[in-house]
C-alpha cells in the first residue's frame, strides 16, 4: 500500500492555501491612520472541466467603461466607475460619511494558466457581473521519439 498518493496529495495544501487567502483578505491593514483596502475588484476564479471561469462584480459600470488585455500570461482588467450620484445630484467629497465604494480609475491583473487558448478567450458583462471564459488548450498526449542508431 502506497503511503505518498499522487492524486490526492496537493488536496491539503490547496485547501491550505485557500484558508490563508480568505484570511488574508479579510483583514485590512491600518499602518499610521492609512488604509489599505483589498484589490479591487474581487475576482473568483473557477476551474471546470473545459475551461478556467473569472467572474468580478462590477455594480454601477457599464461595459464601455471596461478594458481587458492578456499579455504574457497576464490578463489585466481596467475600468473607471463615476463617483455616486443621488437624487440627480453629485455627492461632494466632505458630505461622505463613509465611503467602501471604489471610484474612478482602478487595474486589476491576474496570472493566468499556460494551458489556456488566446484565440477562444471570451467575455460577457450582464447585470454587474463580468464573466471572462478562458478555453483550455487541447491536452498533448505523450508521443514516442524514435530512437536510431548513430550509424
Amino acid at each position: 500500500m502506497p503511503i505518498f498518493r499522487w492524486d490526492q496529495s496537493w488536496s491539503p495544501l490547496r485547501d491550505l492555501e485557500r484558508e490563508v487567502d480568505r484570511l488574508i483578505q479579510g483583514v485590512e491593514f491600518t499602518v499610521q491612520g492609512i488604509r489599505m483596502p483589498r484589490q479591487y475588484p474581487a475576482v473568483n476564479i473557477f476551474e471546470l472541466e473545459h475551461e478556467f471561469l473569472i467572474t468580478a462584480e462590477l455594480p454601477g459600470m457599464q461595459v464601455q467603461d471596461l478594458e481587458l488585455t492578456i499579455a504574457n500570461g497576464v490578463l489585466t482588467l481596467k475600468g473607471h466607475r463615476d463617483s455616486p450620484v443621488v437624487d440627480n445630484r453629485d455627492i461632494p467629497e466632505e458630505r461622505f460619511r463613509r465611503r467602501e465604494r471604489t471610484f474612478g480609475e482602478w487595474q486589476r491583473s491576474i496570472s493566468i494558466p499556460d494551458r489556456i487558448s488566446d484565440e477562444q478567450l471570451s467575455a460577457e458583462f450582464n447585470d454587474g457581473v463580468l464573466k471572462i471564459h478562458l478555453p483550455k488548450l487541447e491536452e498533448e498526449l505523450p508521443r514516442q521519439i524514435p530512437v536510431s542508431s548513430g550509424e
